[in-house]
Formats: structure tokens, C-alpha cells, sequence
């Protein structure tokens, strides 16, 4: 055998194995998004179809016992007989999605094409009499028989007439933007369908593996690569709720981090095989490390290059500098849990510096102080809060007529008072925010900074500063949580615009709200009951229900909203007296205590007896039976 063949040999089973890693990458990605949507349904099947027939050529390639290779031919048209009436079942599914539903016609094509394929796989499994093996060039080929004609003419006919549909799907684009996704559909459609067609059959015996054989073939796997690629896109977009800047970040990121990686891997394994073989070099030592070296060159050169890939094929204009604040936004906001951790290891410090086993940080954000770190084990309960609410509740209290004491009494403990340095202003008008509680036996800290510990100043002071971060960023929290829920156009009904539905829009106006948008403005709303923007700005305004309130009861349109909300929850109270450790009222008491009464967490779990993940969980629960008492509700006043 030449060093040519030899090369083009290894060309072909890398590129071969890699339109396999690359389908299944594909139908794997595909798989855990939209599989609700029927084109993600059919598209799957025919990257199946692809799947199948590549992994069988892969193992064919590396020239298996004759046996074996048997095996895998017929085993290869699991997926050849199946991918015409894939790719016209995908055809079907994206006219539909067009707004032009099958009336019967099609979907008995697509259950005809099906059976087509299977007669044609049996064919293929247990009989010759589509193909004959013939030995040639020390290996095995394949050549037609007779009936193959019949697949041809079923493989074209399926083939075109789903072309065809795509066609007319492109038509019915009434968008640029959906013209152009479906423009790019259309021109990589058949890959799969042309990538796993049996040419092979039509030559000569042995011809595949001649020079001029792997040459064209190795060209046509190329091809194949760069469309299962280009195909991806317009594939993975239509079903997504996601918006189009979403889905291309997705699927670049995961195709440079996943498919490209293992092809990289894959070349790197058959080529430093082959050279270690011309130089007589021991391959089985140099292949680990040269695959190693590659991989994380690779992904050190995707994350040095990514951002500047998603600028250039992704953001653009207005768009990217959009994208950098949110992005700078994401950055910059830490969690609760984080502001936590930072409060604690500063407590940490000054018990250090202050040499005592005992200290903790207070919040005076909620009406109830909260203590947001402790070091050692506090000697009060959280009953004690509530005992001395009111004390508590003066401590926060700013009196700007006097200076304010520094430290404040409080059960054996001295508390400091922290300040908010956007809430005020200048230090002497600041709002307290929290209190730092220190034994009263310790020395304060100004004895300490006078003894020269001056960076104790710098540690109150970073308490302080994230307090007030904790304080903005619930309020950021809460706004973006009573929003989130009231943006009415999604990218399934953007998608409504893009293409000629024939009867979606003509009584949009008068159909239900989905049940999982209204499930989430209900938890906004319950969540805001007291203020807020999730029950201030909820869509639920624009419910009949809501309107016939306002009209009946001359009321506003939140008070209306809030009368809805408590009907629906006193719909959920079982009969007889009100106990709170009975199983039957669990919903309607968690309900109650904390959305009507507005109690913390901490409190209903104990009050109910049990755990706070439980609370959520049966939380969630009462408020989807909210939500259908609603959308009943509503269901029968529009009837």
C-alpha cells in the first residue's frame, strides 16, 4: 500500500468517526432541549438515521473480520432505510410549524414512507437480495442488486418532496430573519439524507478504496462535516423559547467545547499513530500526551477566543453594549450566600483582634432583626427577638436631634451600631442598617484601634459595605422577581409574527393565559402581596375576573387583584376548625402565614413543623393549586 493511500486511509477513518462524534454531539444536544417541539422530535430521528449508519462505518473502517463487517453493513441500514422518511417527517413538522398543519394527507405519507423503510431494513438484514458482498482489494464490498433500483426511486421521490415542503415553508416566511434561518435550512437540508447514501454499491468493487476513491470520499466527508454544522443553527432554533442571540451563544459554545474537541482528539490519535509508525517511533507512549496537549490547547485558544467570536457573529451595535452591562452586572452581583460568608470571615477577624469567642452580625433590613453571621455559639434564642421587638425596633431608628450613642445594651451583649452610606448621607444623618454584637466584657473598639490596631476601622467598615450591598441587591432580587414573570412576549409568540399562522393570532385575544406563565405572575404576586412590582405591574390585572372587581366594587386595579388572590386561597380552606399541624390544611396554612400574614420562612417551618426545603416544596404546590383555581375561574367566566 503507497504512503498515499496510506494518508488518505487515515483521512478517511478520522473524518468518518468524526461526522459520527459529531451526530451523536448533535442528537445529544438535541435531546435534552425542545423535545416537546415536533421539529426537535423529527430532527433527532434523523440525526439517529446519521448516527446509526456512521458509528457502523467508523468500526467498518477499522477493517474488522469479514464476519464483523457483514454485520455492520446490514446493521448501517438501520439508519439508510429509515432517512427518507426522516427527512420528510422533518419536512412536515417545519411546514406545520409555518402555520399549514397536515390535514390528513401528509402525516399518511409520512406513516407510508415509515413502512417503506422498514420493509427495505428487512430486506437488507436478512436477505441479499438488495446487495451482495464481494471480496475485493482484501476487503469487503458491496454491490447492487436488482431491487436497489427501488430504493433509489423511494430515496429520491421521499427526498425531493421534502425539499419541496421546505420550500414551501420558506415561503410562508413573512420575516427577514425566519426567511433567512429557512434559507439556510433549505441549503443544508439533504446533507444527512446525501451524507449516509450507499454510493458505494454503484462502483466497481474495491474502486472505494483506489486513490481517486477516498479522494472524492474524503471530499464528501468534509462537505458533510460543514453542513451537519451550518444545519445545526436553523435546526435547534425553531421550538426554542430562547431568543436568537441565546440560541447562537449556545450552540457555538457547545460546538467549539464538545464536537470540536473530540475531532481534535480524534486526529491527533490517528495521525501521531500513523507518523510514529513511519518513524519507528513508539506510538503507544507519544499518543497520550500529544492527545492531552491538544485538548487543552484547544480549550485554552476557545476561551481566549469565544468572546471575540460571540462580538463578531453574535452582538452587534446597541446590542453588544447591552450584553456588557448585564454581563457586568452578573459579574459584579454576589449572592446572599457570598455577602454572608464575606460578613462571617470579617466577624472572624475582629474576634481575632479583639481575642473573644463570641460575636455576631445583626440586620435591621427587615422589620424583625435577622443575624446575618455568628461566630461561637450565641447565648440568646430567636424567640428573643420577638420579645424584644420594639427595643429593637428603636436601635434601628435614626433620632437625628441627638448623636447617636455608639453602642447599645442588649442582653449582655454591646451592640454597634452599622450605618448605610446611601441611605442618609453624611455619617451623622446615615440610616442605621444592622449591629454588630460584641460581650459587653470585651474591650470596645476604640480601645483597641488606640492600642493600635487601626485596621479594625477597616473591617467594620467592610460589614457595613456589605450590608448595604445585601440591602440593594434583595431590592434588586425582588424587582427582577415581580417583573420577570410580566413579559408578555416570548420567543414562541414573537415566532407567532414570523410566519403565516393561519388561525393563531385570529382570536388571540380571548384565549386563556398558559398555565405556566400564569403559575409564575401568581408566585409574583403572592410574593408582592404587601408592594411590590410583581403584583403592582402583574398582567393578572388584565384578568376578567380582576376587571369585573374593579367595575362591581369602583376598586383598584391592586386591591382587585389582591380580593382575587385571597378568594382563591380561601377556595383552598378545608371544612371544619383551623388547625395548624393537620395534614388537609397544610396548603391553605402556608398560604396564610406566608403571604396573607407575610411571615418569614424560619418561622412558618417551625409554626407547621417541618423542614424549610419541605415548606418550598409544599409551597409550590399550594401555589399551583392557586393557579388552576384561577385559571378555572377564569375558564368558566369567559364560556
Amino acid at each position: 500500500m503507497s504512503f498515499l493511500t496510506t494518508i488518505l486511509l487515515t483521512v478517511n477513518e478520522t473524518l468518518t468517526a468524526g461526522i459520527a462524534i459529531l451526530a451523536v454531539s448533535l442528537l445529544l444536544f438535541n435531546l435534552t432541549r425542545n423535545l416537546n417541539n415536533r421539529v426537535a422530535k423529527t430532527s433527532a430521528l434523523a440525526l439517529a438515521c446519521v448516527t446509526v449508519a456512521y458509528i457502523a462505518d467508523a468500526f467498518i473502517s477499522l477493517g474488522p473480520a469479514y464476519a464483523a463487517h457483514e454485520i455492520a453493513s446490514r446493521a448501517q441500514w438501520l439508519g439508510i432505510a429509515f432517512i427518507p422518511a426522516a427527512m420528510y417527517h422533518l419536512s412536515d413538522a417545519l411546514l406545520a410549524t409555518t402555520g399549514l398543519p397536515s390535514r390528513g394527507r401528509r402525516k399518511r405519507v409520512v406513516r407510508l414512507l415509515y413502512s417503506i423503510g422498514a420493509a427495505f431494513l428487512l430486506a437488507a438484514a436478512f436477505s441479499d437480495a438488495l446487495f451482495q458482498f464481494v471480496e475485493a482489494q482484501a476487503s469487503l464490498s458491496i454491490q447492487a442488486g436488482a431491487p436497489f433500483l427501488l430504493y433509489l426511486l423511494y430515496f429520491a421521490l421521499a427526498n425531493a418532496f421534502a425539499y419541496y415542503n421546505v420550500q414551501r415553508a420558506r415561503k410562508r416566511c413573512l420575516t427577514r430573519a425566519s426567511a433567512r434561518r429557512m434559507g439556510y435550512l433549505q441549503v443544508a437540508f439533504l446533507t444527512p439524507a446525501l451524507g449516509i447514501f450507499p454510493y458505494s454499491v454503484a462502483l466497481n468493487p474495491g474502486a472505494e478504496l483506489s486513490v481517486f476513491g477516498l479522494l472524492v470520499t474524503n471530499t464528501a466527508n468534509i462537505i458533510i462535516i460543514l453542513m451537519l454544522f451550518f444545519l445545526s443553527y436553523p435546526l435547534y432554533f425553531f421550538g426554542s423559547e430562547m431568543p436568537d442571540r441565546l440560541v447562537k451563544r449556545q450552540l457555538l459554545d457547545f460546538l467549539l467545547r464538545g464536537p470540536a474537541t473530540g475531532l481534535l482528539a480524534l486526529a491527533v490519535v490517528n495521525f501521531t499513530t500513523q507518523a510514529t509508525r513511519i518513524l519507528s517511533l513508539p506510538g503507544e507512549a507519544l499518543t497520550p500526551p500529544a492527545v492531552v496537549a491538544a485538548v487543552l490547547l484547544w480549550q485554552w485558544f476557545v476561551s481566549l477566543t469565544l468572546p471575540y467570536i460571540e462580538k463578531f457573529f453574535i452582538y452587534r451595535h446597541e446590542d453588544d453594549e447591552q450584553i456588557a452591562k448585564l454581563q457586568t452586572l452578573s459579574d459584579r452581583v454576589l449572592t446572599h450566600s457570598d455577602l454572608t460568608q464575606l460578613i462571617l470571615a470579617t466577624t472572624e477577624s475582629i474576634c481575632d483582634h479583639l481575642r473573644i469567642q463570641r460575636a455576631f452580625v445583626l440586620s435591621f433590613a427587615d422589620a424583625q432583626p435577622q443575624v446575618v453571621s455568628s461566630v461561637g455559639k450565641p447565648d440568646f434564642a430567636d424567640e428573643d427577638w420577638q420579645r424584644d421587638k420594639e427595643l429593637m425596633a428603636q436601635f434601628a431608628a435614626r433620632d437625628s436631634e441627638e448623636p447617636p450613642a455608639p453602642y447599645r445594651q442588649w442582653r449582655g451583649y454591646r451592640l454597634l451600631l452599622l450605618y448605610s452610606s446611601r441611605i442618609g448621607g453624611e455619617r451623622a444623618d446615615a440610616q442605621p442598617i444592622g449591629a454588630l454584637g460584641l460581650p459587653a466584657a470585651a474591650r470596645s473598639l476604640e480601645e483597641e484601634m488606640a492600642a493600635g490596631a487601626g485596621n479594625l476601622s477597616a473591617l467594620v467598615k467592610r460589614i457595613e459595605t456589605s450590608l448595604d450591598d445585601m440591602r440593594l441587591q434583595a431590592e434588586i432580587y425582588n424587582l427582577l422577581e415581580g417583573l420577570l414573570p410580566q413579559f408578555q412576549m416570548t420567543r414562541s409568540r414573537a415566532g407567532q409574527m414570523e410566519y403565516r399562522q393561519a388561525h393563531a393570532l385570529a382570536d388571540g385575544g380571548d384565549s386563556l393565559p398558559d398555565h405556566a406563565e400564569l403559575f409564575e405572575q401568581v408566585r409574583a404576586a403572592l410574593r408582592h402581596y404587601w408592594g411590590g412590582a410583581g403584583i403592582t405591574q402583574s398582567n393578572m390585572i388584565s384578568l376578567q375576573q380582576v376587571q369585573q372587581t374593579m367595575q362591581r366594587d369602583k376598586d383598584s386595579p391592586v386591591n382587585a387583584l389582591r380580593k382575587l388572590l385571597r378568594e382563591a386561597i380561601a377556595a383552598l380552606k378545608p371544612e371544619g376548625e383551623r388547625t395548624l399541624n393537620s395534614p388537609e390544611w397544610t396548603l391553605y396554612n402556608i398560604l396564610q402565614l406566608r403571604f396573607l400574614e407575610n411571615r418569614k420562612v424560619r418561622e412558618v417551618a417551625r409554626r407547621l413543623s417541618m423542614s424549610e426545603a419541605d415548606l418550598y416544596r409544599k409551597q409550590r404546590i399550594a401555589i399551583q393549586a392557586v393557579t388552576e383555581e384561577i385559571l378555572q375561574r377564569e375558564r368558566e367566566l369567559r364560556q
